[in-house]
């Protein structure tokens, strides 16, 4: 069996170096909203059209693009929709000023935990829901990438308390922009991935939030602030997503769009688990150095989750009264799984 193996992977070796390889049916330009070589950047983007090349025996080709090369950080999704480029990756977070449903999608405090999330999106309707609300932007929706939960903040002020936060110049987006000025007194601000270390560094903030630990560290963020603020109670998970224009998508070969669905799903299923090793070793390495890690009590985490269920609720209800029920069933459904999960989930070992 071992010769056998070893004959066939020398016949792939010699077939890889002795046939040129053949151009891509099918190549797209992706741009995406974080930097070129950021930890989204390599373990979404990347990951994914390594897949994609795998998985479709490089037919298809996905050019990852960093922020800012061919449309600006925060307007991926809309440069998709205009079909300036083909595809776009980015997360729903950037969407909730434009309709608040994205907020369920994008992680919101209170919400799910990954490992519930990702249940609820592939094996309890989740992500059908998310494409239902694409379709009203002509997009379809590929998930590639769940990530862990976030440090709260990277801070120059000390974050212990309710009282801590009022006046507290925020770099934040979505949900918890609303909640930390809404409920808390803070002063959000929102801005590209790639221009939060220098507003950090320069004082323009006195905190900011980016993502979990192990994609901060590349940042910066902990030699620019004393203090890192943890758990991640404003973004206990988050997604990413590859929108197509579905007129790109269905032009596509139909035995090409399974093989895009199956990396899509690859590249989130190991996109998450590599977070999880690689925030282990971010946050001892932070342990070891010159930051303060402020945990915050159980009294304040229960505070701030119930503020952003609040937020949530209240949300879909105006959105309900205004004539628009699509965030409050989808809200219902996420809620309803959510109990199950931590009503049935007793019995997991978690560490």
């Amino acid at each position: 069996m071992k010769s056998t193996l070893r004959a066939l992977a020398a016949a792939a070796l010699f077939a890889c170096v002795a046939v040129p390889a053949a151009a891509a049916d099918i190549s797209w330009r992706v741009p995406t909203s974080v930097p070129e070589g950021s930890p989204f950047y390599k373990n979404f983007l990347e990951r994914f059209a390594d897949h994609v090349d795998t998985l479709t025996s490089g037919r298809v080709e996905i050019q990852p693009f960093g922020a800012g090369v061919i449309v600006p950080a925060l307007k991926v999704f809309q440069a998709v929709e205009e079909g300036t480029v083909p595809a776009g990756h980015s997360t729903s977070s950037y969407l909730v000023n434009q309709d608040p449903t994205n907020a369920i999608f994008a992680g919101f405090p209170g919400g799910m935990g990954p490992d519930a999330y990702m249940a609820w999106l592939y094996e309890g309707g989740g992500k059908d829901m998310l494409q239902k609300l694409r379709d009203k932007q002509g997009l379809k929706t590929l998930i590639v990438g769940i990530g862990s939960s976030e440090i709260m903040a990277h801070a120059n002020k000390p974050i212990r308390n309710a009282e801590d936060l009022k006046g507290l110049k925020y770099r934040t987006s979505g949900a918890w922009a609303e909640v930390m000025r809404d409920y808390f007194g803070a002063v959000p601000t929102v801005v590209p991935p790639g221009e939060t270390y220098t507003l950090l560094q320069r004082k323009g903030v006195d905190a900011v939030e980016w993502a979990p630990p192990s994609a901060n560290m590349p940042e910066g963020f902990h030699q620019a602030a004393k203090y890192i603020v943890v758990p991640g109670v404003h973004q206990p998970t988050f997604m990413w997503e590859v929108v197509v224009k579905q007129e790109t998508w269905d032009k596509l070969p139909d035995d090409i769009k399974p093989l895009l669905e199956a990396a899509a799903r690859l590249t989130t299923h190991e996109s998450l688990t590599h977070f999880y090793d690689a925030d282990m070793k971010a946050m001892a390495q932070y342990r070891k150095g010159r930051n303060e890690i402020i945990t915050l009590s159980p009294e304040f985490v229960k505070q701030l989750s119930d503020a952003g269920r609040d937020w949530i609720h209240k949300t879909a209800k105006a959105q309900a009264d205004s004539g628009n029920a699509t965030m409050s069933e989808i809200l219902k459904d996420y809620d309803a799984y959510h109990e199950r999960w931590k009503a049935e989930s007793g019995y997991l070992i978690r560490d």
